[in-house]
């Protein structure tokens, strides 16, 4: 499939532009003709018809450069400034070449009148120029500062050549021309010419950038222009190819006009006719202002407000028609708007239940975000096997949403049954009821997901470290066996004198004393950031720096250990003697050293763990260790630093290893 061209604005595609290049063509070939046949290039001399013609395009002329001078004032733009400079320059020269014309003032022709309006063409090619050019934001501000300078001096001009070449015999204008101009005129048409060449080309990019009727017809205009100083060269007066160069001016102006006039048909005001002419800035400041208009209707709109699009059309100057079309703009894009933020806000909720999110605080984030789109939405739960929203009771038979005074009631189902009601209010617009119902679908969902949440969190929490249950319910694959070989620190404890302990008492006084020991123990581990991958009997199992990374895993390990005995030490005060047994005392072994960690097992069962050399030598140590301490491996020592109160005790033989092992009894941090 054929890749598509760039799109190109109807007056620049190619068909067309050859039609406008043929058209702007023409008249140079029709010059051509007149020159190169004299017989042709009949004289037509009529001064009242002269005179008329050029004071009516004076006055058209006129008229354009007061129009885009009011645009250039209310928008302070320095190119609708230069722009309304080149239809006044050449309006001022014109009806000055129209007041010399023969029998008028002066009786006979004279220099003011052959030159006059050439002249004139090429001030007004000096302000051509300028308003095309891609003006930056100090020289715009420069240009503005000076025009009312630039108006004077140009004020002072038409002046000044008026009286030199209306007042008889007071200059050389005013009078007969001794010699035909032809040649130095030529020279002096030379400059415009260019000058109208590069601001039609700098124009034809500014409309590629920004199509309208009003730019093409100004680049259009340029041409003309250009095109009257070639035909106006010859000074062949009142032959038909001088009447060419009129003819060629006023097509210039009244193209202008025309379409400034198509325009301000089509959007019944001229407040906006030669915005597309404005700087690049203007234009910038004008969108963004129409932008926020447009946002306030909507917000007005959005609130219920009546005459919303009546203010905004009083801001900007709009029209009734104008008004009408903003008005329904906005409606729609408040529709439109409304329908967005419900649905997001269906995405959002649907984000709501995770783990470690209650259901009461799922409800209340998702209430909040749900009210900021549908308005006043309420929820009620379940209670005593009834729902109530507010003082309304809901019952759902056949599951059917409940409707009364402007409110819908939809029910909130979990695993198939009513878990509460949502209501909320409808008939802003069509869709309302069909988003309430998705809404509470939605809800009904995040409800059901976060209630199984909770009940999974419980019952992985109360089987396995809160570590490593949070891992798996983030991510279930790092269930699948296998592991990785890191440094850790593990802390084995078990209690002395459990087997007497045992045999002694019942099975329930047994199980008793277990989750009491556990009960004081597990805490020290869990907030010194440990993991509890066993417990074993009588016996437990922890890892600092697995799964979770712990940068002081060893000083961590310590301090759990320590105070695990100070509160196994609470509990033997308390229940010193039962029965006439001793209850157990808690002796621990800690130490550091790699080991591989993982989920180890089977595909069908499997625990998190870990083995090593470091786990045996830990274990080892407790059994070293004397009832109600704590004794460390050497690495531990190393990594624990100064500040540890230990005892040596030697070099130990410990079972099922060969090298000597040093150990110390940890008495605090």
């Amino acid at each position: 499939m054929a890749t598509p061209g760039p799109y190109l604005p109807p007056a620049t595609q190619p068909v067309r532009a050859v039609v406008w290049a043929l058209h702007i063509a023409l008249p140079l070939l029709g010059l051509w003709v007149l020159l190169a046949n004299p017989d042709h290039n009949v004289r037509l001399e009529h001064h009242s018809s002269h005179f008329m013609v050029i004071v009516t395009v004076a006055g058209l002329n006129t008229a354009l450069g007061l129009l885009i001078s009011e645009a250039s004032r209310r928008r302070d733009d320095a190119r609708l400034f230069l722009v309304s400079m080149v239809f006044t320059s050449s309006a001022g020269f014109f009806f000055l070449h129209g007041m010399a014309t023969p029998q008028v003032i002066l009786d006979t022709g004279s220099l003011g009148f052959d030159i006059g309006q050439m002249v004139g063409l090429t001030v007004a090619s000096a302000f051509a120029f300028s308003s095309a050019m891609p003006l930056g934001e100090q020289a715009a501000r420069t240009v503005l500062n000076l025009q009312n300078l630039i108006r004077g001096i140009l004020v002072g001009v038409l002046l000044l050549w008026g009286l030199a070449s209306l007042i008889p015999d007071i200059t050389p204008l005013s009078q007969p021309p001794n010699a035909s101009p032809v040649s130095w005129l030529v020279w002096l048409s030379i400059p415009g010419l260019l000058l109208y060449g590069a601001a039609g080309v700098m124009m034809y990019r500014l409309y590629r950038k920004r199509p309208s009727a009003v730019l093409v017809s100004l680049l259009t205009a340029y041409a003309l222009l250009a095109e009257a100083m070639v035909a106006g060269m010859p000074q062949l007066n009142w032959r038909l190819s001088w009447w060419e160069w009129h003819v060629l001016l006023t097509l210039a102006f009244v193209l202008v006009a025309y379409s400034a006039y198509l325009q301000f048909r089509r959007e019944g005001s001229s407040a906006g006719l030669f915005d597309s002419v404005a700087l690049p800035r203007t234009v910038a400041a004008i969108q963004s202002a129409y932008e926020d208009a447009l946002e306030e209707l909507v917000e007005h709109v959005r609130r219920g407000e009546r005459m919303a699009a009546e203010r905004t059309a009083a801001k900007f100057g709009l029209t009734e028609k104008q008004a009408e079309v903003i008005d329904r703009a906005g409606q729609a894009l408040a529709r439109e708007r409304d329908l967005s933020e419900r649905l997001a806000a269906l995405v959002d909720i649907g984000t709501r239940a995770r783990v470690g999110i209650g259901e009461h605080e799922m409800l209340t984030t998702a209430l909040d975000r749900v009210r900021q789109a549908y308005g006043d939405v309420r929820i009620g739960l379940v209670n005593d096997g009834r729902v109530a929203v507010g003082s309304r009771q809901y019952t759902f038979p056949g599951n059917e949403p409940s409707r009364a005074d402007g409110r819908v009631a939809y029910p909130l189902t979990v695993k198939g049954m009513l878990a509460g009601a949502i209501e909320l209010p409808v008939g802003r617009t069509s869709q309302d009821e069909a988003l309430a119902s998705t809404l509470a679908i939605q809800l009904s969902i995040t409800l059901e997901n976060a209630r199984l949440y909770g009940e999974l969190e419980t019952l992985f929490r109360q089987y396995m470290s809160p570590d490593v249950a949070a891992a798996l319910l983030a991510d279930p694959t790092q269930a699948a066996l296998g592991g990785e070989l890191k440094q850790l620190t593990a802390l084995f404890a078990d209690l002395k004198g459990f087997t007497t302990f045992s045999e002694r008492v019942s099975p329930g006084e047994i199980v008793e004393m277990l989750n009491r020991y556990h009960t004081a123990a597990v805490p020290c581990i869990l907030a010194n950031q440990g993991t509890i991958v066993q417990f074993v009997g009588d016996a437990m199992l922890a890892l600092f720096n697995a799964p979770a990374t712990l940068d002081n895993h060893a000083r961590a390990a310590c301090q759990a250990a320590l105070q695990m005995q100070e509160a196994a030490a609470r509990i033997s005060e308390e229940v010193a003697w039962v029965q006439d047994v001793e209850w157990p005392t808690f002796r621990v072994g800690v130490n550091t050293g790699m080991a591989l960690v993982g989920n180890i097992g089977s595909p069908e069962l499997r625990g998190f763990n870990a083995m090593g050399d470091c786990v045996n030598v830990a274990a080892r140590l407790q059994t070293m260790a004397e009832p109600g301490t704590v004794v460390i491996g050497q690495t531990t020592l190393d990594l624990v630093g100064d500040g540890a109160q230990v005892t040596p005790l030697g070099e130990l033989n410990l079972k099922g290893k060969t090298e000597m092992v040093p150990a110390y009894v940890l008495a605090a941090l």
